[in-house]
């Protein structure tokens, strides 16, 4: 007997629903359900409007849907009209919430960050220390219709038919063409990539330092591709990206860019990463001091120091007889930090990846960690590990409320509890927040 043949799911994309829009979850998007309680995710809506959402992704049957409001038909008192005419359904994927004012922007992040320490942790705020409130930085208060012109790196993809820089689409490698970023710093705008022919290029990413005049291009070509003479608005150093290795060269200029921040300036090599935001560096290295409090003669660790960042401030802190270990598995960005600190007699940078390099070092106690590990968190195995070195505080800072979540109960477990916990809207009109936790032992017998 032959089996029937299997049918395959019928998709749903361009099916519309008329839903109630629900709570804010983590992602840029709020939940929703049809009327046969299909679960959607949805953009472009806010908490409490009553919308026609047209789905973007999913088939019968799925867990979920993904779905745009493309009508609004009970507005939230937090709507406001998208100052940049290239947001919207269907359009540029980079800003998730141009739709909404400010201040309800930093609620839902709130809620986001709420819940995701009460599901994954937990924890309440009051629990972690938090005040529930996600604090704009300096100077990103505007009036209304003006949006913080703050995004010092800008990844430009370029569309292979004409040439043009523009932005990528929600979750969609198809080019969105633009000639003017809302969010980006004036040091980017000012080179003018969009007015550019950039045939032959993939990707075209533009960096304007904050601690000096350096501006940047980074260049990655399609196979085969020949690069072009970059003339532009401003001087630039130019870099490539080499097809094969994915390595960064340099083709003119300097392979670095100077940031500064608490009082230093950092090199940052071959687009290597630094905070975006002009004022991160400096509001992440306050909060991390003011939760460390460290003391002259301490021993610290900096786990995915990057260019060393809070390796630096941590050593100008702990004197001459402190020690800072840190520890970074960029090659380029170790290079970085051992040139940023070389003033530092006390401080030692190893490559490597932290789970690796951290056991080998022989280390059992220090007195203070500072961690910033990539989206993904630090994981369980290396927060048990972090937890039997008998730090007295720990300072985690996490750009994923999600994964902060879920290693924040793991510190739990390994006998740690939250002190403090503060969020910084380093990313306005996007969905991403930065977190900066405290921790500390909990005390025997408690």
């Amino acid at each position: 007997m032959q089996a029937e043949p299997t049918k395959s799911p019928v998709s749903l994309v361009g099916e519309e629903y008329e839903v109630e829009i629900g709570p804010v979850a983590h992602g840029g998007h709020c939940i929703a359900r049809t009327a046969e309680g299909q679960v959607l995710f949805v953009r472009h809506a806010l908490p409490g409007e009553r919308v026609v959402a047209r789905v973007t992704e999913g088939e019968e049957g799925a867990r979920f849907l993904r779905a745009d409001a493309v009508r609004i038909l009970n507005p939230s008192k937090d709507r406001i009209e998208a100052p940049c005419p290239f947001a919207g359904p269907g359009r540029c994927g980079g800003c998730d919430w141009q739709h909404a004012k400010p201040g309800a922007q930093r609620r839902l992040k709130a809620d986001v960050i709420a819940e995701q320490l009460q599901r994954l942790a937990g924890l309440t705020p009051e629990e972690a220390g938090w005040d529930g409130t996600v604090v704009p930085a300096e100077g990103d208060k505007l009036p209304a219709g003006e949006v913080p012109q703050w995004r010092t790196r800008v990844q430009y993809a370029v569309d292979a038919s004409t040439g043009k820089a523009g932005l990528r689409r929600h979750r969609s490698h198809e080019v969105e063409p633009i000639d003017h970023c809302m969010i980006a710093a004036a040091g980017v705008s000012e080179l003018g990539i969009e007015k550019r022919d950039w045939t032959g290029m993939e990707s075209v990413e533009a960096i304007a330092a904050t601690g000096s005049q350096d501006r940047q291009v980074v260049l990655t070509p399609r196979p085969g591709a020949r690069l072009p003479l970059v003339e532009l608005d401003r001087p630039v150093s130019v870099l490539r990206v080499d097809e094969k290795s994915g390595g960064v060269h340099r083709v003119h200029g300097r392979p670095f860019v100077r940031e500064r921040a608490d009082g230093r300036t950092y090199r940052v090599g071959g687009g290597g990463f630094w905070q975006v935001h002009p004022k991160a560096a400096d509001t992440l290295v306050t909060a991390v001091m003011q939760g460390l409090l460290p003391r002259k003669g301490e021993m610290a660790l900096d786990l995915y120091c990057g260019v060393g960042l809070f390796a630096g401030a941590l050593a100008d802190r702990l004197g001459e007889q402190g020690a800072v270990l840190g520890i970074e598995s960029g090659k380029r960005a170790v290079e970085d930090a051992r040139h940023n600190l070389a003033d530092f007699p006390r401080v030692r940078i190893e490559q490597g990846k932290v789970e690796s390099v951290l056991p080998r070092t022989g280390i059992t106690e220090v007195d203070l960690i500072v961690l910033d590990p990539p989206r993904a968190g630090a994981g369980r195995k290396t927060v048990a590990h972090l937890s039997g070195l008998g730090a007295r505080r720990i300072a985690y800072v996490a750009c994923d409320p999600a994964a902060l979540a879920r290693d924040l109960g793991y510190f739990r477990e390994g006998g740690y509890r939250v002190r403090t916990l503060r969020a910084f809207d380093l990313f306005p009109m996007t969905h991403h927040v930065e977190c900066v936790a405290v921790l500390e032992p909990v005390a025997k017998g408690a």
